[in-house]
């Protein structure tokens, strides 16, 4: 008798669990490209970015399958796609830290504004953190009605709000407001300001909660006027790029992500790519290991070594990403290889029934260049699009 209720058991859980995925991907599926190969102008811009080159077709390297579980276990339908991800999601914050509640009741504080050319500036206020304020701008165009949005995430939030020309083909916030969004421009003046609750005694490895912080920016940023809070992108550059490729793997609500040449994956021979430093993944008490690549004397520490250990990898987080579609706009830290990587997220989207959810454009260099800032900005405006609007 015992058996019969524990096997009834099971097959309820696995009822649910099927059923909470159809509406997740009917959720996730309502604010972007759908299966059907759309005809339409936007279509048409990004439509390329899709395909990796014949040399990477099909090639997955080393990378651990996403659809097998931590124990080898294949997932063998999409009901069980949904305990895998879960089972990621519960692995990498167990080692990276839990967040705390998320902030979900405020509202941005307005402090002041500027009307501008077809769009209003407004310098605003919010808790991302639960014991520590930020500061932003907010882009508005012109006009009524409800569309989509973006949160743009840097260093500090000026660059992106065009407030910086020093630094060019950064101004995803003011390039995207050109295009109808309504976008929230945050950063934090240096990667030494997110730890909490303290620099000597972090319990979340940085860049998650960074993460976390990003996810407090959705929520005041859904509530805003003419937001659609399921059409609400993120998307940054270099230390900005791996701070969306968190933020959009971990909370998933934000429709698309787009990360500009952060180093999608674990690469010790590339000095750039270092989560492995405390201010990233190997967070520790200080003293703090010697900045700088891995080496035998200089090893790493905290959270990062023992996902080396377990031989983890962001494939693992790029898959939970399925069926909401991504880019990576890569340059010299995510050169062509780097699909290879990202086939085993398509090979997730396509055990779901999706395509046309994994794209990458690829520059020389690592700085963004005006075809690079066109390429991020046609992607989320197709991605976005309304239901229908993309058939």
């Amino acid at each position: 008798m015992a058996k019969k209720t524990s096997d009834w058991n099971n097959n309820i859980a696995s009822c649910v669990s099927y059923c909470f995925l159809c509406l997740y991907i009917s959720f996730a599926g309502s604010s972007n490209a759908q299966n059907a190969t759309p005809s339409c102008a936007a279509w048409d811009k990004v439509k390329q970015y899709f395909s990796p080159p014949a040399e990477f077709a099909d090639k997955f390297g080393d990378y651990a399958s996403p659809l097998k579980f931590y124990n080898g276990t294949q997932v063998e339908n999409p009901a069980e796609w949904h305990k895998r991800r879960e089972e990621i999601l519960d692995r990498w914050h167990g080692l990276m830290g839990e967040w705390p509640p998320l902030l979900v009741d405020q509202e941005l504080k307005v402090v002041e504004s500027e009307k501008l050319d077809n769009y209003t500036r407004h310098k605003v206020e919010f808790n991302w953190l639960p014991n520590q304020k930020t500061y932003g701008y907010l882009l508005v165009p012109d006009g009524g009605g409800v569309g989509p949005a973006a949160i743009t995430v840097y260093y500090e939030p000026e660059t992106a709000a065009g407030m910086n020309p020093k630094l060019s083909n950064r101004d995803y916030a003011l390039q995207l407001v050109g295009r109808g969004l309504v976008v929230l421009s945050i950063g934090t003046r240096g990667s030494t300001s997110l730890y909490y609750p303290s620099i000597e005694n972090a319990t979340v490895q940085p860049l998650s909660i960074m993460a976390y912080a990003a996810a407090n920016a959705w929520h005041v940023l859904a509530k805003v006027e003419g937001v659609d809070s399921k059409r609400i992108a993120i998307v940054g550059h270099s230390y900005g790029g791996k701070w969306a490729l968190f933020a959009s793997c971990l909370f998933d609500k934000f429709a698309c992500g787009v990360w500009s040449d952060a180093g999608i994956v674990f690469d010790e021979s590339r000095g750039s790519i270092n989560y492995w430093e405390p201010w990233y993944l190997g967070y520790h008490p200080k003293p703090w290991r010697k900045s700088g690549v891995v080496t035998e004397s200089n090893p790493a520490r905290g959270p990062y070594k023992q996902m080396r250990k377990e031989g983890l990898d962001l494939t693992d987080l790029h898959a939970l990403m399925a069926p909401r579609p991504f880019m990576v706009s890569g340059g010299a830290e995510d050169p062509p290889k780097r699909w290879v990587a990202l086939n085993n997220a398509i090979r997730v989207n396509e055990f779901l029934g999706f395509k046309n959810r994994v794209a990458m454009t690829n520059r020389p260099k690592h700085a963004p260049d005006p075809e690079a800032m066109k390429q991020v900005c046609d992607f989320i405006e197709y991605s976005l699009m309304p239901d229908g609007d993309s058939k």
